[in-house]
């Protein structure tokens, strides 16, 4: 429960004030419940991991991109986080003064601007993530195990067709 009313004294007073409307209830119920479920994760994963480390789950984003595509354009992990440039920059100064990443321009484009882990980011993520990936299992733990690839396709498949994007 993330407010005063339980999930499903919530999904009554929808049905009930939208009682005169031809609605897809279904669908309704599923983005809703996914837009829940997203807060709810994201709010565990900055109680429970992020937050002893200082970090907001926008820097832990630009880490994770970083970490996993270094050298990354920010253009790129703008888009791979779903936020603002001008976010993404606010987020970059905070970690270079932590000494977490590095931005330089790129030789091949001098538009372009290129981040990096430093060697204390790697170490962080490198000890971060275990952490963060036991947080992901608890999550999840109330579903069948046999369950966790069909429901990640169905994510995956709601990402998908929500960003426009071909499977």
């Amino acid at each position: 429960m993330a407010g005063p009313h339980t999930l499903a004294e919530t999904e009554n007073a929808v049905r009930t004030r939208l009682s005169g409307l031809t609605l897809d209830y279904e669908a309704m119920a599923v983005a809703s419940n996914l837009f829940r479920a997203a807060n709810a994760v994201r709010n565990h994963l900055e109680r429970t991991v992020l937050h002893p480390h200082d970090l907001t789950w926008t820097a832990f984003v630009v880490l994770w991109v970083t970490w996993i595509w270094e050298p990354v354009e920010t253009r790129v992990i703008a888009e791979e986080g779903g936020f603002s440039k001008a976010t993404l920059s606010g987020v970059l100064a905070t970690l270079e003064g932590r000494e977490l990443v590095t931005r330089e321009r790129s030789t091949t484009d001098g538009r372009l601007v290129l981040v990096r882990l430093t060697p204390a980011g790697r170490r962080l993520m490198k000890r971060l993530f275990p952490e963060f990936n036991e947080q992901e299992r608890a999550v999840v733990s109330g579903l069948p195990k046999e369950q966790l690839p069909e429901a990640a396709q169905m994510l995956r498949s709601m990402a998908t067709s929500a960003s426009g994007e071909d499977t």
